[in-house]
């Protein structure tokens, strides 16, 4: 069994706030060149993704190929 955080009322320090860049999901439902993967994810996240997928007609796949795209893009520049 994993080891229990201990969380505390220390200071944190300096934050830093970023402006979020990644799309909405029904933004996601986009069609492109792919490449074939083997990729494990938690079964919650594939949950969330297929849910997004049916609500708006695609495959989950799909929805989380385009937000893979959408993050590399970002950071790409």
């Amino acid at each position: 069994m994993k080891k229990k955080m201990k969380y505390t009322d220390e200071k944190m320090g300096k934050i830093k706030i970023i402006k979020d860049f990644l799309p909405k999901p029904e933004e996601l439902i986009l069609k492109g060149k792919n490449v074939k993967v083997t990729l494990n994810l938690s079964k919650s996240s594939v949950d969330y993704f297929k849910k997004v997928a049916f609500k708006h007609g695609s495959q989950y796949q799909k929805v989380i190929r385009n937000l893979l795209d959408k993050y590399t893009a970002h950071y790409s520049e």
